[in-house]
């Protein structure tokens, strides 16, 4: 028992060597701030090219089981649906402009990144603009993993909203759909956007082990959408300051553990190397 819990001490030091001595709270909050700023855009050119695939009636129609089953208490229903509308009614226009507030999202990842994993030759100059257009071909597989999403919504909400083990099942569906797209996301944003490169195996399965507490974490705030809280409560009643407020909370620990996750890459990779390396 003792020598299983140092085990495990010594593996949880070694996973978040990188973040040793530095802020990862600020860091964090940092991303959060360039993430504020590109959430919207993002999602907004997410639908609009799914709709160019797929077509504007039917990621309506797909989307409209997920909004029907949104907890409506702090509004998510209604914000959700007037992001769809918003996505799927976009010009090119409009599309183009929201490119640059998309792009600061991969900038605030690679700054973020580059302070846990001190790259040499990481200029201050050039950090922001490699991570802004380092993220951006993630728009390409944006339709295909956003319909696999949406495709898997008739049968999760459905099984949901019968309760019982059939809502648990829904549930499971649910998370499984999310964490399976979120990997490639986050295989990508480790490996590429990221200045330090760790090998590809090492990337897939924390990438992968890091997708899957997101998708528990976004499910999460689902729940947490669902209580009776007043959020406006400590802002003099204003509820759409709590909702912002309670929003932004969630997508900081979000970042966290982001950044825990990449963390955790980075020192499976240098000690695989290390392996490598001791080998006569």
């Amino acid at each position: 028992m003792g020598d299983g819990w140092e085990r495990t001490k010594r593996i949880t030091a070694a996973a978040f060597r990188p973040v040793r001595g530095r802020d990862l709270s600020l860091h964090a909050a940092a991303i959060t701030f360039y993430g504020a700023i590109a959430v919207v855009p993002v999602a907004l050119l997410a639908i609009w090219l799914t709709g160019l695939v797929a077509g504007a009636d039917r990621v309506r129609r797909l989307t409209g089981y997920a909004i029907d089953t949104l907890p409506t208490q702090i509004g998510a229903d209604r914000a959700v649906a007037a992001l769809v509308e918003a996505g799927v009614t976009l010009t090119p226009l409009l599309a183009l402009a929201s490119l640059l507030p998309a792009s600061l999202y991969g900038e605030g990842l690679r700054r973020a990144f580059v302070s846990v994993a001190e790259p040499r030759g990481e200029s201050g100059a050039l950090v922001g603009w490699r991570g802004r257009l380092l993220l951006l071909p993630l728009l390409a597989p944006a339709p295909a993993l956003l319909l696999s999403i949406l495709l898997a919504l008739p049968l999760t909400t459905r099984l949901v909203r019968q309760g019982g083990w059939l809502g648990a099942l829904g549930v499971v569906l649910s998370f499984l759909a999310v964490w399976l797209v979120l990997t490639p996301v986050l295989v990508w944003v480790f490996r590429v956007v990221g200045p330090a490169s760790p090998d590809w195996l090492s990337t897939l399965g924390m990438g992968s082990f890091t997708a899957a507490n997101l998708s528990g974490f976004l499910h999460g705030f689902v729940l947490f959408c669902s209580l009776p809280l007043d959020l406006g409560v400590p802002f003099g009643g204003f509820d759409e300051i709590g909702g912002g407020v309670a929003v932004l909370l969630w997508l900081y620990l979000f970042h966290v553990i982001v950044l825990a996750g990449y963390s955790a890459t980075l020192a499976l990779s240098r000690w695989r190397a290390a392996r490598v390396a001791a080998r006569p």
